[in-house]
């Protein structure tokens, strides 16, 4: 049986900044991460815009009580405040901790790290590397894992949190390249698995975003929180739906309908396009569906909205936003220094997780913690975010929290001892598990019901949701957790056998799906990215609170916890 002191799951900017601060803690440490895709490779690496801190280079009046408000604000008021304070307090150190690594910002005329404006922020704090940022950082990160020895498992599918007697003793592994299983204990674990985007048609998110730590993390029993809450962002690519990042619209890019309009005037019209994303994401929607959407062919009523740059000139766009003018091209054939870019809402960021406190200890309830088991970045729910995420806070609270949850996990580990686990009992069941799929003489094949599971959500949990439609969702839902069971593989062998971890990566998006639209549908409410058509207000007296959601095969629990209110009263949300 493998064993190391720490097992971190996922190997995007979370996860490798926490394993870089448990080793930076402690030396002596054994500390491994593993991940189903190359860590470079992880989705950490597409985040494009920036990382929020108030280093003040470009806004001298610029605060973290500022940056607070903001994030606050910007989460209809559903953001744990304490969780907040230590975001943005911690902010400018941990992007002067990223710049001593050797992570490449963009620079203003003086030497000092360039910031420019992101929406539903008051002053200009957003640091960049053009509009590459994640893959600036994770690839620092990456290289000074390797700096202090810490061992990268690539290419490794985790089938199991092993959890028992409440506390994490491990992971039950699957090694894509030749099915090996293998089961790691550990003094600790660590999920840092990312978000679920393929839950959905259209989305920003790459294919390995099934929301696999998420989903493990409730069958063993453990509460997911405020999952009704998904972010759709404003620009995804037409029709691919991959990002065009909010850095174009923080260097001055206008969005228009089809009569040349710029529409966000009539709905934020302080802040235009840099509106939130969740506000902004609506009126685009509103517009298509108003009919002032445009065609291919530069007609009204289609289905999508002109993200425009050409004002901006050449040199700007080819020096701030390179890579969307090169994604806009490779895909679409548009040249955005001289024609308008064809966007529309995608799916980009799930703000529930799993539930943890401001150490990244994992919660089984308010108050109720498990031992040995920590979470952090877009698999967990610190809640930062709250309803909506401001964009360039997620790199930032990856950075934060992964430093912070490392931080703690090198004190947790000390003086403690690896724990017993019956290995041959995780690997027998894991076995029986892949053999059981191979065997499946089923009628269905995987790729019509993953479509259809992507439609659905898409269709009956969107921008616009009312319990109607929504519950003829969750029917459908239902439907297609019993075909799961009629599924069956093309590829009955062991050897790079993809279509066994996408048979586990599907029961993933079920699992995750179900939790995300039966806490929708008990919300009856609207706040941030949840808009309820049928319950078109904000709440507090009744819903200022967070979800807890129990999965079971039976039926969801769920529960409710009290948002952590110590700075800012929640007020109407206004831009």
């Amino acid at each position: 049986m493998r064993e190391h002191d720490v097992i971190i799951v996922g190997g995007g900017l979370a996860g490798c900044r926490a394993a870089l601060e448990i080793t930076r803690t402690n030396p002596t440490l054994n500390v491994a991460v593993v991940a189903k895709t190359h860590p470079i490779r992880s989705h950490s690496v597409a985040a494009q815009g920036g990382i929020a801190a108030t280093l003040k280079n470009v806004d001298r009046q610029d605060t973290w009580e500022a940056h607070a408000f903001d994030t606050v604000k910007g989460s209809d008021y559903l953001a744990d405040q304490d969780a907040v304070a230590i975001l943005t307090q911690e902010a400018s150190d941990v992007i002067i901790d990223l710049e001593h690594m050797g992570v490449l910002f963009s620079r203003l005329p003086d030497g000092k790290i360039a910031q420019r404006a992101f929406g539903g922020h008051s002053h200009r704090r957003t640091c960049y590397a053009a509009d590459k940022t994640g893959h600036a950082i994770l690839h620092e990160l990456v290289n000074n894992l390797r700096r202090y020895g810490v061992q990268v498992y690539d290419e490794w599918y985790v089938m199991q949190l092993v959890l028992s007697d409440n506390q994490a003793k491990g992971i039950v592994m699957y090694r894509i390249r030749d099915g090996l299983i293998e089961v790691v204990r550990a003094k600790a674990v660590m999920f840092a698995t990312g978000g679920y985007g393929r839950a959905f048609n259209t989305t920003s998110n790459d294919y390995a975003s099934t929301g696999d730590g998420l989903a493990m993390a409730a069958l063993a029993g453990i509460p997911l929180e405020d999952m009704e809450f998904v972010q759709f962002h404003p620009t995804g690519l037409y029709p691919v739906g991959v990002l065009i990042s909010e850095a174009v619209r923080g260097e001055g890019a206008y969005l228009v309908n089809s009569d040349g309009e710029r529409f966000m005037a009539s709905y934020a019209p302080s802040k235009m396009e840099l509106a939130p994303r969740d506000i902004t994401s609506r009126a685009i929607a509103r517009e298509i569906a108003a009919g002032r959407g445009i065609h291919p062919d530069g007609s009204a009523g289609g289905p999508f909205i002109h993200l425009d740059v050409r004002h901006l000139g050449e040199q700007k766009i080819m020096s701030r936003i390179p890579f969307a003018w090169e994604e806009s091209h490779r895909l679409t054939g548009i040249d955005a220094v001289h024609q308008p870019i064809p966007v529309r809402p995608t799916i980009h960021y799930s703000m529930g997780g799993i539930a943890t406190n401001t150490d990244g200890q994992v919660q089984t309830s308010a108050t109720g913690l498990v031992d040995g088991f920590f979470a952090a970045g877009e698999a967990a729910c610190v809640s930062v975010h709250g309803a909506n995420r401001l964009g360039s806070n997620s790199l930032l609270e990856c950075v934060v929290y992964g430093k912070r949850t490392g931080a703690a996990i090198a004190q947790f580990v000390q003086n403690r001892k690896l724990p017993e686990i019956d290995e041959q009992r995780y690997i027998k069941a894991a076995k029986a598990q892949i053999q059981s799929l191979l065997d499946r003489s089923g009628t269905m094949r995987m790729y019509p019901l993953r479509q259809a599971l992507q439609d659905c959500m898409s269709q009956y949990c969107g921008v616009f949701r009312t319990e109607s439609v929504m519950q003829q969702g969750w029917e459908n839902l239902q439907q297609l957790q019993q075909q799961y069971q009629q599924i069956y593989l093309d590829d009955k062998g062991k050897l790079w056998n993809s279509e066994i971890v996408e048979a586990f990566e599907l029961r993933s998006l079920l699992v995750v799906s179900q939790i995300i639209l039966a806490s929708a549908l008990k919300r009856q409410e609207s706040r941030g990215a949840h808009f309820r058509e049928d319950y078109p207000q904000r709440n507090d007296d009744r819903w200022l609170h967070h979800t807890f959601a129990y999965y079971s095969p039976q039926g969801i629990d769920l529960q409710y916890v009290p948002v952590n209110l110590t700075m800012f009263t929640p007020q109407e949300r206004k831009y």
